[in-house]
C-alpha cells in the first residue's frame, strides 16, 4: 500500500533527507542507539495505515515513537496541526518535546540522515567447512546486532606504571571500553571517543602491531595479536571519529 495521498506530499517527504519509508520500529532503534546521539530523529511509515508515519526520537539510552498524520491542511501531532514537515521539525528544535508515558523531555537536535556512510571494513574468509551439527535451517535463530562495533583483547600499557597488562575492549556508539576479562561485568575505564583527536600506528614503543589514541590528557598505547587486528581497529576508530566530525 502506498503512504502518499497526492504529488505535492510525496515530493515533501522525498525532499527530507531523514525520512526512512519503510524502515521497521526495531531497525529505526538500532540506528538511532548505535550512531546517533541525543535528540537525533526521523520520519518513517507507520504500519497503521494510509498518511500514517512515525518519528522516532532518541531519548538518551531509549527511543521514542510518536504518531504523526498526514491531513489535507497540514500535518497533526498530538493537540497541533503543522502546514508542512518543515514547520513541525522547527517548532519542536526549540521546545522541548513531551514523552506521553515516562514524561521524558526531549529536543529534536538533529535529523538521522537516509543515506549514511558505513565503514568499509570486511574480515577475510580464512576457513568455510562443513561441520555435522544435526542441525537444520530453522534451528538458525535471526539476532540483529549494533552497527559499527567490535571487541576483542588488546594489551594496554599502563597510564603511570608503564607495564603492559591484556584487557578485552568493546567499541559501541561513541565508547571504548575496557574490562579486565571478557567476562567482566564492569569496565575498567569508559572512554568518550568524541575527545579523541586521532588513531594510527604507532612505532615508538618496543612492541609489535602497536597503535594509538590521541586525547587532551593522555595518549592511550595498545597492541593487538596481528597487524591485521591492529589495522581493523584503527579503521573502525577512524570512521567513528569521521561521522563524530561531520555531527559537530
Amino acid at each position: 500500500m502506498s503512504f502518499y495521498s497526492d504529488d505535492s506530499s510525496t515530493d515533501e517527504l522525498e525532499t527530507l533527507g531523514w525520512y526512512h519509508h519503510d524502515l521497521s520500529r526495531h531497525a529505526a532503534e538500532a540506528l538511532l542507539l548505535s550512531n546517533g546521539t541525543d535528540g537525533s530523529y526521523l520520519l518513517r511509515n507507520s504500519n497503521e495505515g494510509e498518511g500514517c508515519f512515525a518519528l522516532s526520537v532518541r531519548a538518551k539510552d531509549s527511543v521514542k515513537h510518536f504518531h504523526v498524520t498526514r491531513k489535507d491542511n497540514g500535518y497533526s501531532f498530538g493537540f497541533n496541526e503543522y502546514p508542512t514537515l518543515q514547520h513541525f521539525v522547527i517548532h519542536f528544535a526549540n521546545q522541548p518535546l513531551l514523552g506521553s508515558d515516562a514524561g521524558t523531555l526531549m529536543v529534536l537536535k538533529s535529523p538521522y540522515p537516509w543515506r549514511v556512510e558505513e565503514p568499509s571494513i570486511y574480515e577475510s574468509v580464512r576457513v568455510h567447512t562443513a561441520v555435522k551439527t544435526g542441525r537444520t535451517e530453522n534451528d538458525l535463530v535471526p539476532t540483529a546486532p549494533s552497527l559499527g562495533t567490535k571487541e576483542g583483547y588488546l594489551t594496554k600499557q599502563g597510564a603511570f606504571v608503564k607495564n603492559w597488562k591484556q584487557r578485552w575492549f568493546t567499541l559501541n556508539r561513541c565508547e571504548l571500553k575496557y574490562f579486565k576479562d571478557k567476562g567482566s561485568e564492569e569496565p575498567i575505564r569508559t572512554v568518550d571517543l568524541r575527545a579523541c583527536s586521532a588513531v594510527q600506528f604507532d612505532y615508538s614503543q618496543e612492541r609489535v602491531n602497536c597503535f594509538c589514541l590521541v586525547f587532551p590528557e593522555r595518549t592511550f598505547y595498545l597492541c593487538a595479536k596481528t597487524g591485521v587486528e591492529a589495522d581493523e581497529w584503527i579503521k573502525i576508530v577512524r570512521w567513528k571519529l569521521s561521522q563524530i566530525s561531520k555531527g559537530r
